[in-house]
């Protein structure tokens, strides 16, 4: 019998990265495997402190185990940031629409985060680096405020840019808001990194997808359809105001939306002209 969305299933938290001041990714080991696609979300519960929703950022060819990074930045997230290896938490679901990633086979994909909406992301460009033969090319442009508050070094640890796990080179470029000595890389927004000198001309059938703060996404996604992608072909990760995640509370409500049961993977052709699209 299938697990209802309703009930969590134990979990124990099997280790914790700390991958800036503010943000730790925790590896959960679940009583029974959670299977999920990227894009999609669950729901992690604290007894005596509620649940909350949060999007896998690990592969999702690995089911035993899920990472999951989070962000600090209300009750529930706080309470995860003081919890320690070997306490237990639930998780609930998966739930939500994932990115149509067989949709994508055969095409250019253009991968563009910032700040903590690079955790999303990352489920999926594990997904695309562990069958990079079956896409044309692989971009990735990511954003930071500050050089020590960029999420994932693994990117360039594990060497993507030039084709490392046995993939194919991805064309990876990091910006960082602010100057600082220990950073020789580019400075600026993340818009600067999506400009002519940074980023080619898409062919017609290109898929973009974005992951981050609402700013971002609405300046990111001006300049992507300045450079020619398709409204139906940039693919959006609306995560803000999640709650119940079965479409039943209403505070993700996004016109005729409800982006826990809709979502949270929409086009921009989809959700455009909403003037409460880049909401916080």
């Amino acid at each position: 019998m299938d697990q209802p969305l309703y009930m969590p299933i134990p979990a124990v938290i099997e280790k914790i990265e700390v991958e800036t001041p503010e943000i730790k990714t925790f590896r959960l080991r679940p009583e029974k495997p959670v299977p999920f696609r990227a894009g999609q979300f669950v729901e992690l519960f604290l007894p005596g402190f509620g649940e909350a929703p949060f999007t896998p950022s690990s592969s999702p060819k690995i089911t035993d185990t899920m990472e999951i990074t989070i962000m600090r930045a209300g009750r529930v997230t706080a309470a995860l940031h003081e919890m320690a290896e070997g306490d237990e938490l639930g998780v609930r679901g998966p739930m939500g629409r994932a990115y149509p990633i067989e949709e994508f086979k055969g095409k250019d994909i253009l991968v563009v985060g910032g700040g903590c909406g690079v955790g999303p992301l990352r489920s999926l460009l594990l997904d695309l680096v562990d069958e990079r033969d079956q896409y044309e090319k692989v971009t990735v442009r990511y954003g930071a405020k500050t050089h020590e508050s960029i999420v994932f070094r693994d990117a360039q640890a594990r060497g993507w840019d030039v084709g490392g796990n046995g993939a194919g080179p991805l064309d990876v470029v990091l910006t960082v808001d602010q100057e600082h000595p220990d950073w020789d890389g580019h400075v600026g927004v993340i818009t600067t990194i999506l400009t002519p000198e940074y980023l080619a001309k898409p062919p017609d059938d290109g898929i973009a997808v974005m992951c981050g703060p609402p700013i971002m996404m609405k300046f990111g996604t001006d300049a992507l359809l300045e450079r020619g992608y398709r409204p139906q072909n940039i693919y959006l990760s609306m995560e803000r105001n999640m709650s119940c995640g079965i479409g039943q509370c209403g505070h993700c409500r996004l016109g005729k939306y409800y982006i826990c049961k809709d979502g949270p993977v929409f086009t921009y052709e989809e959700v455009q002209g909403n003037p409460r699209l880049w909401d916080d």
